[in-house]
């Protein structure tokens, strides 16, 4: 049983399904295929906006073409210091900015906060020529420990945004699981709490490797064509990422999917917690749990072959367990089991 990651799941069979349907026949490359405008509309639809789309293959793709858009070389990108961005992208960001500098800031369960991110730049950097300038906010929706920003939060570092004149930017490799445990309106958390470019994540929630840049400032438009070609991340044959896309939101699936994963956490999540010796590290609201276990659970598990991460960066003996689309309800009752050594 693996544990380990979302990134370790087959893909949903409806994406594999609607990939055959979309491969037949003859479509313009480079994303002038109609099924590229078909999710663009598709996403118009669910953030309730006019957008632009970029479909490419990874995460990191995502979030250092839209770095590279909103950082100059001589600026600076504002996140948690425990970010995937700042973490685990190899030095992409500051590559894809030409040498924009990360400023890493702590906060709880990997969260930025506003009074953080004043204390940080409220010295006053701009137009000193010693320093990088502040130019963007990164957001990871939902956090490296699995929390999610309220719409709320989202607006109040956006007015830190605004105060210190930054760009706001959302990582939401886990956008589907934030908002299914939010509850809330896909705009709500994004454009009209004042996010100007969302990296949009499916490849941890069905797809094969499908993600897409979304520009709610479509003057932005021309910019980021020119900077995804550069970067070598212009598919020819686009309506196969597209297609991974236009299957992923169709029929709520992308919901489904993540709705799915979030309650196969909380049953996880709750079911730990009641194990003598083990401590919830943080809340769970999406389909990371992140906990204290004993060394005598930790060795059950082990011992019957389970998958899962240490977590040096959440503490002593803390271990990160993910649930995903795929995982059955059969999965977690045996892992609880084999907790208390079980077979």
């Amino acid at each position: 049983m693996n544990f380990c990651s979302d990134n370790a799941t087959p893909a949903n069979p409806e994406v594999i399904e609607h990939l055959a349907k979309v491969n037949q026949g003859l479509q313009m490359p480079y994303g002038a295929d109609d099924v590229t405008e078909r999710v663009r509309l598709k996403l118009c639809e669910i953030f309730e906006t006019d957008l632009a789309i970029f479909p490419v293959a990874t995460g990191t793709a995502a979030n250092v073409l839209s770095l590279s858009l909103l950082t100059p070389p001589h600026g600076a990108v504002i996140c948690h210091e425990e970010s995937h961005i700042n973490v685990d992208e190899c030095g992409a960001p500051e590559f894809f900015t030409h040498g924009a500098k990360l400023i890493g800031l702590a906060g709880a369960g990997a969260k930025l906060t506003p009074d953080a991110v004043t204390a940080a730049l409220d010295w006053d950097w701009r137009g000193v020529a010693h320093h990088v300038q502040p130019a963007c906010m990164s957001l990871t929706q939902a956090t490296e420990y699995g929390l999610a920003y309220t719409v709320d939060e989202v607006k109040a570092m956006k007015a830190v945004c605004d105060r210190f004149e930054l760009s706001l930017h959302m990582d939401g490799a886990r956008f589907a699981n934030a908002l299914v445990g939010l509850d809330c309106a896909p705009a709500d958390i994004t454009w009209r709490a004042g996010v100007d470019i969302l990296s949009f994540g499916a490849t941890k929630n069905g797809a094969l490797g499908a993600e897409a840049v979304i520009l709610f400032d479509r003057s932005r438009e021309q910019e980021m064509h020119f900077r995804r070609k550069r970067g070598g991340h212009l598919f020819s044959k686009m309506r196969f990422l597209s297609a991974q896309l236009e299957a992923y939101l169709s029929d709520d699936l992308w919901l489904r999917n993540a709705g799915h994963a979030n309650q196969m956490a909380s049953e996880l999540g709750n079911g730990l917690a009641q194990l003598d010796g083990v401590d919830l590290v943080h809340q769970v609201q999406a389909n990371e749990v992140f906990v204290r276990l004993p060394e005598s659970i930790f060795k059950n598990l082990r011992a019957q072959g389970f998958e899962f991460y240490d977590w040096p960066l959440g503490g002593p003996d803390c271990y990160r367990f993910v649930t995903a689309w795929s995982t059955e309800k059969s999965h977690v009752s045996a892992l609880l089991a084999a907790a208390v050594g079980k077979k």
